[in-house]
Protein backbone atom coordinates (compact mmCIF):
# COMPACT_ATOMS: atom_id res chain seq x y z
CA UNK A 1 0.00 0.00 0.00
CA UNK A 2 1.25 3.60 -0.77
CA UNK A 3 1.57 5.99 1.96
CA UNK A 4 -2.13 8.24 0.75
CA UNK A 5 -3.74 4.41 1.12
CA UNK A 6 -2.46 3.93 4.99
CA UNK A 7 -3.28 7.36 5.88
CA UNK A 8 -6.69 8.81 6.81
CA UNK A 9 -8.73 11.56 8.61
CA UNK A 10 -10.28 10.05 11.38
CA UNK A 11 -13.76 11.49 11.41
CA UNK A 12 -15.32 12.78 15.25
CA UNK A 13 -19.15 13.11 15.89
CA UNK A 14 -18.38 16.71 17.80
CA UNK A 15 -21.64 15.86 19.70
CA UNK A 16 -20.38 12.50 21.22
CA UNK A 17 -16.73 12.45 20.40
CA UNK A 18 -16.60 9.55 19.08
CA UNK A 19 -15.06 8.15 15.34
CA UNK A 20 -17.76 8.01 12.64
CA UNK A 21 -15.38 7.32 9.62
CA UNK A 22 -11.97 7.60 8.18
CA UNK A 23 -11.62 9.69 4.97
CA UNK A 24 -8.54 8.41 2.98
CA UNK A 25 -5.68 11.81 2.29
CA UNK A 26 -4.83 12.54 -1.19
CA UNK A 27 -0.56 12.44 -1.64
CA UNK A 28 0.13 15.52 -3.98
CA UNK A 29 1.20 13.06 -6.91
CA UNK A 30 -2.14 12.03 -6.44
CA UNK A 31 -3.26 15.63 -6.62
CA UNK A 32 -1.46 16.06 -10.17
CA UNK A 33 -2.75 12.87 -11.47
CA UNK A 34 -6.04 14.19 -10.70
CA UNK A 35 -6.00 17.67 -12.15
CA UNK A 36 -4.14 15.84 -15.80
CA UNK A 37 -7.33 13.91 -15.78
CA UNK A 38 -9.64 16.91 -15.07
CA UNK A 39 -8.22 18.87 -17.82
CA UNK A 40 -9.06 15.98 -20.46
CA UNK A 41 -11.71 14.96 -19.46
CA UNK A 42 -13.13 19.05 -19.41
CA UNK A 43 -12.52 19.55 -22.88
CA UNK A 44 -15.37 16.87 -23.74
CA UNK A 45 -17.45 17.81 -21.07
CA UNK A 46 -17.52 21.20 -22.13
CA UNK A 47 -18.65 20.34 -25.91
CA UNK A 48 -21.74 18.61 -24.43
CA UNK A 49 -24.96 20.81 -25.26
CA UNK A 50 -25.83 22.50 -22.49
CA UNK A 51 -29.11 20.63 -22.35
CA UNK A 52 -27.24 17.14 -22.20
CA UNK A 53 -25.75 18.51 -18.52
CA UNK A 54 -28.78 19.00 -17.34
CA UNK A 55 -29.61 15.66 -17.83
CA UNK A 56 -26.60 14.50 -15.07
CA UNK A 57 -28.18 17.84 -12.93
CA UNK A 58 -31.12 16.65 -12.75
CA UNK A 59 -30.40 12.78 -11.76
CA UNK A 60 -28.09 14.36 -8.61
CA UNK A 61 -31.15 16.08 -7.70
CA UNK A 62 -33.38 13.07 -7.86
CA UNK A 63 -30.54 11.40 -5.90
CA UNK A 64 -30.89 13.95 -3.34
CA UNK A 65 -34.86 13.91 -2.62
CA UNK A 66 -34.34 10.00 -2.31
CA UNK A 67 -31.48 10.31 0.20
CA UNK A 68 -32.10 13.16 2.28
CA UNK A 69 -32.30 11.53 5.54
CA UNK A 70 -29.03 9.81 4.75
CA UNK A 71 -27.82 13.29 3.87
CA UNK A 72 -29.33 15.07 7.22
CA UNK A 73 -28.27 12.15 9.40
CA UNK A 74 -24.42 12.59 8.17
CA UNK A 75 -24.18 16.44 8.49
CA UNK A 76 -26.21 15.85 12.12
CA UNK A 77 -23.59 13.20 12.87
CA UNK A 78 -20.44 14.79 11.61
CA UNK A 79 -21.31 18.83 12.13
CA UNK A 80 -23.36 18.77 15.00
CA UNK A 81 -26.15 20.81 14.00
CA UNK A 82 -29.67 19.41 14.14
CA UNK A 83 -31.31 16.64 12.12
CA UNK A 84 -34.16 20.08 11.48
CA UNK A 85 -30.87 22.42 10.33
CA UNK A 86 -29.38 19.89 8.35
CA UNK A 87 -32.91 19.30 6.49
CA UNK A 88 -33.66 22.46 6.04
CA UNK A 89 -30.58 24.42 5.37
CA UNK A 90 -28.86 22.36 3.41
CA UNK A 91 -30.82 19.55 2.00
CA UNK A 92 -33.53 21.55 0.94
CA UNK A 93 -31.38 23.93 -0.33
CA UNK A 94 -29.53 21.96 -2.30
CA UNK A 95 -32.29 20.14 -4.01
CA UNK A 96 -33.89 23.76 -4.66
CA UNK A 97 -30.35 24.86 -6.35
CA UNK A 98 -30.29 21.69 -8.59
CA UNK A 99 -33.12 21.71 -9.97
CA UNK A 100 -33.11 26.04 -10.36
CA UNK A 101 -29.89 25.62 -12.14
CA UNK A 102 -30.53 22.74 -14.47
CA UNK A 103 -33.64 24.34 -15.53
CA UNK A 104 -31.93 27.77 -16.19
CA UNK A 105 -28.92 26.65 -17.16
CA UNK A 106 -29.29 27.33 -21.18
CA UNK A 107 -30.97 30.87 -20.41
CA UNK A 108 -27.76 31.89 -18.60
CA UNK A 109 -24.93 30.81 -20.87
CA UNK A 110 -26.83 31.01 -24.08
CA UNK A 111 -24.69 33.56 -26.75
CA UNK A 112 -26.08 37.10 -26.93
CA UNK A 113 -26.24 39.68 -29.23
CA UNK A 114 -24.74 42.93 -28.22
CA UNK A 115 -26.69 46.18 -29.41
CA UNK A 116 -24.40 48.70 -31.30
CA UNK A 117 -23.10 51.15 -29.43
CA UNK A 118 -23.04 53.79 -32.06
CA UNK A 119 -24.44 54.28 -35.80
CA UNK A 120 -20.71 55.00 -37.26
CA UNK A 121 -20.11 51.41 -35.54
CA UNK A 122 -23.91 49.55 -36.64
CA UNK A 123 -22.39 47.59 -39.30
CA UNK A 124 -20.56 45.39 -36.32
CA UNK A 125 -22.32 42.64 -34.90
CA UNK A 126 -21.37 41.49 -32.05
CA UNK A 127 -21.97 37.91 -29.92
CA UNK A 128 -21.17 37.82 -26.16
CA UNK A 129 -20.69 33.60 -25.98
CA UNK A 130 -19.55 32.13 -21.99
CA UNK A 131 -16.38 29.92 -22.13
CA UNK A 132 -16.05 27.83 -18.86
CA UNK A 133 -12.64 28.08 -16.93
CA UNK A 134 -11.55 24.53 -17.48
CA UNK A 135 -10.46 23.23 -14.36
CA UNK A 136 -12.00 24.92 -11.02
CA UNK A 137 -11.02 24.04 -7.72
CA UNK A 138 -13.32 24.67 -4.65
CA UNK A 139 -11.66 24.93 -1.04
CA UNK A 140 -15.23 24.76 1.16
CA UNK A 141 -16.12 25.38 4.91
CA UNK A 142 -17.21 22.94 7.90
CA UNK A 143 -20.25 25.16 8.81
CA UNK A 144 -22.68 24.48 5.46
CA UNK A 145 -20.09 21.50 4.38
CA UNK A 146 -22.97 20.16 2.10
CA UNK A 147 -24.96 22.95 0.19
CA UNK A 148 -21.93 25.81 0.18
CA UNK A 149 -20.19 23.67 -2.09
CA UNK A 150 -22.49 21.99 -3.68
CA UNK A 151 -24.02 25.32 -5.03
CA UNK A 152 -20.71 26.15 -6.62
CA UNK A 153 -20.16 22.47 -8.18
CA UNK A 154 -23.17 22.18 -10.06
CA UNK A 155 -23.07 25.76 -11.49
CA UNK A 156 -19.51 24.52 -12.41
CA UNK A 157 -20.61 21.89 -13.99
CA UNK A 158 -23.34 23.00 -16.11
CA UNK A 159 -20.83 26.23 -17.09
CA UNK A 160 -18.57 22.93 -18.54
CA UNK A 161 -16.16 23.14 -15.68
CA UNK A 162 -14.37 20.25 -14.28
CA UNK A 163 -14.24 20.44 -10.80
CA UNK A 164 -11.91 19.65 -8.10
CA UNK A 165 -13.75 19.87 -4.63
CA UNK A 166 -11.66 19.96 -1.32
CA UNK A 167 -13.93 19.87 1.63
CA UNK A 168 -13.12 20.81 5.32
CA UNK A 169 -10.90 18.37 7.22
CA UNK A 170 -13.53 18.52 10.02
CA UNK A 171 -16.35 17.35 7.50
CA UNK A 172 -15.02 14.69 5.54
CA UNK A 173 -17.90 12.60 6.08
CA UNK A 174 -19.99 14.95 5.09
CA UNK A 175 -17.36 15.59 1.88
CA UNK A 176 -17.62 12.14 0.94
CA UNK A 177 -21.08 12.06 1.22
CA UNK A 178 -20.96 14.93 -1.31
CA UNK A 179 -18.92 12.83 -3.16
CA UNK A 180 -21.22 10.16 -3.52
CA UNK A 181 -24.28 12.59 -4.75
CA UNK A 182 -22.04 14.19 -7.04
CA UNK A 183 -20.92 10.67 -8.85
CA UNK A 184 -24.29 9.16 -8.33
CA UNK A 185 -25.23 10.89 -12.10
CA UNK A 186 -22.61 8.62 -13.74
CA UNK A 187 -20.66 11.92 -14.61
CA UNK A 188 -17.70 10.95 -17.37
CA UNK A 189 -14.60 10.04 -15.09
CA UNK A 190 -12.49 13.32 -14.65
CA UNK A 191 -15.25 15.63 -14.53
CA UNK A 192 -15.96 15.67 -10.58
CA UNK A 193 -13.27 15.18 -8.48
CA UNK A 194 -12.88 14.55 -4.52
CA UNK A 195 -9.44 15.28 -2.88
CA UNK A 196 -8.40 15.39 1.05
CA UNK A 197 -5.69 17.16 1.74
CA UNK A 198 -4.05 19.86 4.32
CA UNK A 199 -5.62 23.40 3.18
CA UNK A 200 -2.15 25.00 3.00
CA UNK A 201 -0.46 22.13 1.00
CA UNK A 202 -3.74 22.01 -1.60
CA UNK A 203 -3.72 25.75 -1.86
CA UNK A 204 -0.18 26.12 -2.75
CA UNK A 205 -0.53 22.78 -5.47
CA UNK A 206 -3.10 23.90 -7.14
CA UNK A 207 -1.04 27.07 -8.35
CA UNK A 208 1.88 25.51 -9.23
CA UNK A 209 -0.54 22.74 -11.09
CA UNK A 210 -1.84 25.51 -13.20
CA UNK A 211 -5.56 25.40 -11.95
CA UNK A 212 -7.80 27.69 -13.94
CA UNK A 213 -10.19 29.24 -11.55
CA UNK A 214 -10.38 29.08 -7.62
CA UNK A 215 -13.45 29.33 -5.67
CA UNK A 216 -12.84 29.59 -1.80
CA UNK A 217 -15.21 29.95 1.44
CA UNK A 218 -13.92 30.32 4.99
CA UNK A 219 -11.71 33.11 7.11
CA UNK A 220 -10.36 36.41 5.83
CA UNK A 221 -6.91 35.52 7.19
CA UNK A 222 -6.79 32.18 4.65
CA UNK A 223 -8.66 34.41 1.84
CA UNK A 224 -5.84 37.35 1.96
CA UNK A 225 -3.01 34.43 2.19
CA UNK A 226 -4.36 32.47 -1.21
CA UNK A 227 -5.17 35.85 -3.10
CA UNK A 228 -1.29 36.79 -2.50
CA UNK A 229 -0.74 33.13 -3.74
CA UNK A 230 -2.42 33.48 -6.76
CA UNK A 231 -1.12 36.68 -7.52
CA UNK A 232 2.40 34.90 -8.95
CA UNK A 233 0.21 32.84 -11.75
CA UNK A 234 -2.62 35.58 -12.04
CA UNK A 235 -4.78 33.28 -11.41
CA UNK A 236 -8.26 34.00 -10.92
CA UNK A 237 -10.25 33.54 -7.13
CA UNK A 238 -13.99 34.22 -5.65
CA UNK A 239 -13.96 34.11 -1.96
CA UNK A 240 -16.58 34.50 0.62
CA UNK A 241 -14.87 35.26 3.88
CA UNK A 242 -17.85 35.92 6.23
CA UNK A 243 -18.88 38.77 7.74
CA UNK A 244 -20.45 40.49 11.38
CA UNK A 245 -23.52 40.61 10.11
CA UNK A 246 -26.38 43.31 11.85
CA UNK A 247 -30.21 43.39 12.24
CA UNK A 248 -32.19 46.81 12.27
CA UNK A 249 -35.24 46.66 14.41
CA UNK A 250 -37.45 49.53 13.21
CA UNK A 251 -39.94 51.19 16.08
CA UNK A 252 -42.46 49.76 13.77
CA UNK A 253 -41.34 46.19 13.56
CA UNK A 254 -43.33 42.86 14.54
CA UNK A 255 -41.21 43.04 17.69
CA UNK A 256 -42.34 39.08 17.97
CA UNK A 257 -41.45 38.14 14.26
CA UNK A 258 -38.18 40.39 14.42
CA UNK A 259 -37.15 38.21 17.94
CA UNK A 260 -37.57 35.37 16.00
CA UNK A 261 -35.94 36.05 13.23
CA UNK A 262 -32.65 37.30 15.17
CA UNK A 263 -33.06 33.67 17.01
CA UNK A 264 -33.11 31.44 14.00
CA UNK A 265 -30.76 33.81 11.91
CA UNK A 266 -27.97 34.25 14.60
CA UNK A 267 -28.59 31.00 16.87
CA UNK A 268 -29.35 28.14 14.99
CA UNK A 269 -26.51 26.19 13.60
CA UNK A 270 -24.67 27.00 16.82
CA UNK A 271 -24.42 31.07 15.49
CA UNK A 272 -21.34 29.24 12.80
CA UNK A 273 -23.44 30.97 9.88
CA UNK A 274 -21.09 33.41 7.99
CA UNK A 275 -24.42 35.43 7.22
CA UNK A 276 -26.26 34.90 10.13
CA UNK A 277 -27.14 37.72 12.62
CA UNK A 278 -24.21 38.52 15.25
CA UNK A 279 -25.21 42.64 15.53
CA UNK A 280 -28.65 43.66 16.31
CA UNK A 281 -29.73 47.74 16.60
CA UNK A 282 -32.74 48.22 18.01
CA UNK A 283 -34.82 51.58 17.83
CA UNK A 284 -34.99 52.70 21.59
CA UNK A 285 -38.70 52.97 22.06
CA UNK A 286 -38.92 49.12 20.61
CA UNK A 287 -35.85 48.23 22.74
CA UNK A 288 -37.17 46.88 26.03
CA UNK A 289 -39.95 45.04 24.69
CA UNK A 290 -38.22 43.18 22.03
CA UNK A 291 -34.99 42.29 24.53
CA UNK A 292 -37.97 40.67 26.89
CA UNK A 293 -39.40 39.21 23.93
CA UNK A 294 -36.20 38.02 22.81
CA UNK A 295 -35.10 36.73 25.95
CA UNK A 296 -38.12 34.45 26.63
CA UNK A 297 -37.30 32.70 23.29
CA UNK A 298 -33.58 32.07 23.91
CA UNK A 299 -34.19 30.46 27.13
CA UNK A 300 -37.28 28.43 25.60
CA UNK A 301 -34.46 27.04 23.60
CA UNK A 302 -34.21 22.85 24.10
CA UNK A 303 -30.56 22.12 24.02
CA UNK A 304 -28.68 18.87 22.50
CA UNK A 305 -27.93 16.48 24.93
CA UNK A 306 -26.92 13.36 23.25
CA UNK A 307 -26.67 12.19 20.12
CA UNK A 308 -29.43 9.22 20.10
CA UNK A 309 -32.01 11.40 22.05
CA UNK A 310 -31.65 14.83 20.66
CA UNK A 311 -30.98 14.92 16.96
CA UNK A 312 -34.15 17.10 17.04
CA UNK A 313 -32.83 19.67 19.71
CA UNK A 314 -33.10 23.26 18.71
CA UNK A 315 -29.67 23.65 19.46
CA UNK A 316 -26.58 21.66 18.71
CA UNK A 317 -22.83 22.24 19.56
CA UNK A 318 -20.14 23.79 18.00
CA UNK A 319 -18.14 21.96 15.39
CA UNK A 320 -14.72 22.97 16.26
CA UNK A 321 -12.50 23.19 19.62
CA UNK A 322 -10.91 25.89 17.30
CA UNK A 323 -13.94 28.19 17.33
CA UNK A 324 -14.92 27.50 20.56
CA UNK A 325 -12.22 29.37 21.96
CA UNK A 326 -12.64 32.28 19.81
CA UNK A 327 -16.23 32.83 21.20
CA UNK A 328 -15.55 32.87 24.70
CA UNK A 329 -12.69 34.56 24.00
CA UNK A 330 -15.07 37.56 22.81
CA UNK A 331 -17.63 36.79 25.65
CA UNK A 332 -15.00 37.30 28.33
CA UNK A 333 -14.07 40.51 26.58
CA UNK A 334 -16.97 42.21 26.57
CA UNK A 335 -17.71 41.21 29.61
CA UNK A 336 -14.92 42.40 30.94
CA UNK A 337 -15.41 45.98 29.18
CA UNK A 338 -19.09 46.26 31.02
CA UNK A 339 -20.86 44.29 28.76
CA UNK A 340 -24.12 41.86 30.39
CA UNK A 341 -25.20 38.86 29.76
CA UNK A 342 -29.02 39.22 30.01
CA UNK A 343 -30.27 35.78 28.54
CA UNK A 344 -29.11 32.18 28.25
CA UNK A 345 -30.54 29.18 26.47
CA UNK A 346 -30.32 26.08 29.56
CA UNK A 347 -27.74 24.23 29.36
CA UNK A 348 -27.88 20.23 29.70
CA UNK A 349 -27.04 18.47 32.93
CA UNK A 350 -24.12 16.78 31.17
CA UNK A 351 -23.52 18.65 28.08
CA UNK A 352 -21.23 17.82 25.42
CA UNK A 353 -17.81 19.20 25.51
CA UNK A 354 -18.52 21.28 22.59
CA UNK A 355 -21.21 23.04 23.71
CA UNK A 356 -21.94 26.13 24.44
CA UNK A 357 -25.04 27.87 25.47
CA UNK A 358 -27.00 30.81 23.58
CA UNK A 359 -26.18 34.06 25.41
CA UNK A 360 -27.64 37.69 24.90
CA UNK A 361 -25.46 40.68 25.32
CA UNK A 362 -26.30 43.91 26.55
CA UNK A 363 -23.94 47.05 27.07
CA UNK A 364 -21.76 46.48 24.07
CA UNK A 365 -19.68 48.51 21.86
CA UNK A 366 -18.63 48.87 19.10
CA UNK A 367 -14.65 49.09 20.65
CA UNK A 368 -15.48 45.28 21.31
CA UNK A 369 -14.90 42.57 19.61
CA UNK A 370 -17.91 40.86 19.37
CA UNK A 371 -19.70 43.94 17.58
CA UNK A 372 -16.38 44.58 15.44
CA UNK A 373 -14.75 41.15 14.53
CA UNK A 374 -16.68 38.01 13.38
CA UNK A 375 -17.63 35.92 16.60
CA UNK A 376 -19.30 32.66 14.22
CA UNK A 377 -21.04 31.68 17.51
CA UNK A 378 -24.49 31.68 19.58
CA UNK A 379 -24.11 35.70 20.52
CA UNK A 380 -25.96 38.44 20.03
CA UNK A 381 -25.02 41.94 21.08
CA UNK A 382 -27.70 44.38 21.28
CA UNK A 383 -27.69 47.83 21.39
CA UNK A 384 -30.21 50.97 21.33
CA UNK A 385 -30.12 53.65 18.44
CA UNK A 386 -32.28 56.68 18.42
CA UNK A 387 -32.57 57.79 14.83
CA UNK A 388 -32.37 55.50 11.46
CA UNK A 389 -29.06 57.55 10.24
CA UNK A 390 -27.56 56.42 13.58
CA UNK A 391 -28.88 52.28 12.75
CA UNK A 392 -27.28 52.62 9.14
CA UNK A 393 -24.12 54.24 10.57
CA UNK A 394 -23.83 51.33 12.86
CA UNK A 395 -24.48 48.71 10.52
CA UNK A 396 -22.18 50.34 7.95
CA UNK A 397 -19.40 50.69 10.52
CA UNK A 398 -17.57 47.12 10.18
CA UNK A 399 -15.42 45.95 7.46
CA UNK A 400 -17.79 43.18 6.39
CA UNK A 401 -20.63 43.25 4.57
CA UNK A 402 -21.58 40.08 3.78
CA UNK A 403 -25.95 40.51 4.34
CA UNK A 404 -28.00 42.90 6.93
CA UNK A 405 -31.70 42.98 7.45
CA UNK A 406 -34.09 45.62 8.41
CA UNK A 407 -37.35 44.83 10.13
CA UNK A 408 -40.45 47.27 10.10
CA UNK A 409 -43.64 47.04 9.09
CA UNK A 410 -43.35 49.54 6.50
CA UNK A 411 -41.83 48.44 3.37
CA UNK A 412 -40.99 51.25 1.75
CA UNK A 413 -39.33 52.98 4.41
CA UNK A 414 -37.41 49.57 5.07
CA UNK A 415 -36.16 49.54 1.64
CA UNK A 416 -35.00 52.85 1.89
CA UNK A 417 -33.12 51.96 4.62
CA UNK A 418 -31.91 49.08 3.01
CA UNK A 419 -30.58 51.14 0.01
CA UNK A 420 -27.99 52.59 2.35
CA UNK A 421 -26.60 49.54 4.30
CA UNK A 422 -23.49 48.43 2.94
CA UNK A 423 -23.82 44.62 2.36
CA UNK A 424 -24.04 42.25 -0.57
CA UNK A 425 -27.87 41.21 0.62
CA UNK A 426 -29.82 42.66 2.57
CA UNK A 427 -33.35 41.61 3.68
CA UNK A 428 -36.82 42.84 5.11
CA UNK A 429 -38.04 41.22 8.13
CA UNK A 430 -36.01 38.31 7.27
CA UNK A 431 -32.31 37.33 7.67
CA UNK A 432 -29.88 34.61 6.43
CA UNK A 433 -32.22 32.65 4.33
CA UNK A 434 -30.99 34.56 0.98
CA UNK A 435 -28.64 31.92 0.67
CA UNK A 436 -31.15 28.98 0.16
CA UNK A 437 -32.67 31.15 -2.93
CA UNK A 438 -30.58 29.83 -5.68
CA UNK A 439 -31.74 33.06 -7.83
CA UNK A 440 -30.32 35.76 -5.77
CA UNK A 441 -26.26 36.38 -6.20
CA UNK A 442 -24.53 35.56 -3.01
CA UNK A 443 -21.17 37.47 -1.93
CA UNK A 444 -20.37 40.14 -0.01
CA UNK A 445 -19.09 44.18 0.45
CA UNK A 446 -15.79 44.85 1.77
CA UNK A 447 -13.69 42.63 3.11
CA UNK A 448 -16.36 39.70 2.95
CA UNK A 449 -14.86 38.83 -0.17
CA UNK A 450 -14.31 38.98 -3.80
CA UNK A 451 -17.11 38.16 -5.99
CA UNK A 452 -20.47 36.28 -6.14
CA UNK A 453 -21.70 32.66 -6.50
CA UNK A 454 -25.57 31.56 -7.26
CA UNK A 455 -27.78 32.88 -10.04
CA UNK A 456 -27.25 34.47 -13.05
CA UNK A 457 -23.80 35.80 -11.66
CA UNK A 458 -23.05 32.37 -10.29
CA UNK A 459 -22.59 31.34 -14.33
CA UNK A 460 -20.47 34.69 -14.72
CA UNK A 461 -18.30 33.69 -12.21
CA UNK A 462 -17.59 30.10 -13.72
CA UNK A 463 -17.13 31.43 -16.87
CA UNK A 464 -15.35 33.56 -19.62
CA UNK A 465 -16.92 36.50 -21.52
CA UNK A 466 -15.91 35.72 -25.12
CA UNK A 467 -17.01 38.37 -27.78
CA UNK A 468 -17.25 37.92 -31.50
CA UNK A 469 -17.65 40.37 -33.74
CA UNK A 470 -18.84 39.92 -37.29
CA UNK A 471 -18.42 42.75 -39.76
CA UNK A 472 -21.36 43.36 -42.62
CA UNK A 473 -18.88 45.51 -44.55
CA UNK A 474 -16.56 42.59 -45.49
CA UNK A 475 -16.89 43.27 -48.70
CA UNK A 476 -15.41 46.90 -48.65
CA UNK A 477 -11.25 47.37 -48.89
CA UNK A 478 -10.57 48.64 -45.72
CA UNK A 479 -12.22 50.14 -42.59
CA UNK A 480 -12.56 54.00 -42.37
CA UNK A 481 -9.43 54.68 -40.40
CA UNK A 482 -6.76 52.36 -42.12
CA UNK A 483 -3.99 53.22 -43.29
CA UNK A 484 -1.86 54.93 -45.54
CA UNK A 485 -3.20 58.08 -43.17
CA UNK A 486 -3.44 61.93 -44.59
CA UNK A 487 -4.94 65.27 -43.51
CA UNK A 488 -8.24 64.72 -45.35
CA UNK A 489 -8.58 61.53 -43.20
CA UNK A 490 -7.97 63.31 -39.89
CA UNK A 491 -10.19 66.09 -40.69
CA UNK A 492 -12.66 63.05 -42.07
CA UNK A 493 -12.91 61.52 -38.25
CA UNK A 494 -12.99 64.96 -36.59
CA UNK A 495 -16.20 65.42 -38.49
CA UNK A 496 -17.83 62.04 -37.13
CA UNK A 497 -17.09 63.30 -34.00
CA UNK A 498 -18.98 66.52 -34.71
CA UNK A 499 -21.77 64.57 -36.35
CA UNK A 500 -22.16 62.46 -33.47
CA UNK A 501 -21.88 64.92 -30.79
CA UNK A 502 -22.05 68.15 -31.77
CA UNK A 503 -23.89 70.80 -29.54
CA UNK A 504 -25.58 72.32 -32.10
CA UNK A 505 -27.52 71.13 -35.40
CA UNK A 506 -25.12 73.48 -37.86
CA UNK A 507 -22.22 71.71 -36.65
CA UNK A 508 -23.63 67.98 -36.76
CA UNK A 509 -24.63 68.90 -40.69
CA UNK A 510 -21.14 70.33 -41.38
CA UNK A 511 -20.04 67.22 -39.38
CA UNK A 512 -22.31 64.86 -41.48
CA UNK A 513 -20.77 66.82 -44.70
CA UNK A 514 -17.17 66.35 -43.84
CA UNK A 515 -17.80 62.48 -42.62
CA UNK A 516 -19.53 61.87 -46.55
CA UNK A 517 -16.18 63.07 -47.97
CA UNK A 518 -14.37 60.46 -46.66
CA UNK A 519 -16.54 57.03 -46.70
CA UNK A 520 -15.68 56.25 -50.16
CA UNK A 521 -11.99 55.56 -48.87
CA UNK A 522 -13.61 52.25 -47.62
CA UNK A 523 -13.98 50.59 -51.38
CA UNK A 524 -10.43 51.55 -52.72
CA UNK A 525 -7.71 49.48 -52.00
CA UNK A 526 -4.75 50.47 -50.66
CA UNK A 527 -2.21 51.68 -54.09
CA UNK A 528 1.28 52.80 -52.52
CA UNK A 529 1.40 56.26 -52.61
CA UNK A 530 2.93 59.01 -54.22
CA UNK A 531 1.67 62.36 -52.28
CA UNK A 532 -0.53 63.34 -49.55
CA UNK A 533 -3.68 63.45 -51.51
CA UNK A 534 -4.74 60.35 -51.51
CA UNK A 535 -7.91 59.80 -49.44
Amino acid sequence: MNKSQQEATACYNPVSGEVIGHSSITSRAELSNVIAKARLAQKTWAELLVKNRTKYVYEIRDWIVGHSDEIAETIHQDNGKSKVDALATEVLSASIAANYYAKNAERFLQPRKLKAGNIILSYKRSRLHRVPFGVVAIISPWNYPFTIPFHEIIIALLSGNAVILKAARETQMVGRKLEECIQSAGLPEGVFNYVNMPGSEFGKAIFEEGIDKLFFTGSLAVGKHLVAASAETLTPVSLELGSNDAMIVCRDADLERAAAGAVWAGLQNSGQSCGGVERVYVHERAYDDFLGILKSYVEDLRPVTSLAEDEYADFGVMTTEEQIAIVNGHIEEAVREGANIVAESLSPENPPEQFISAKVLTNVTHKMAIMREETFGPVLGIMKFRTEREAIDLTNDSNFGLTSSVWSRDKKRAAKIARELESGAVTINDHLMSHGMAETPWGGFKQSGIGRTHGAFGFDEMTEPQVIIQDRLSFSKRALWWHPYSKKLYNGLKSILSLLYGNSITRRIAGLWGALKIIPRIFKRWIPRESDNEL
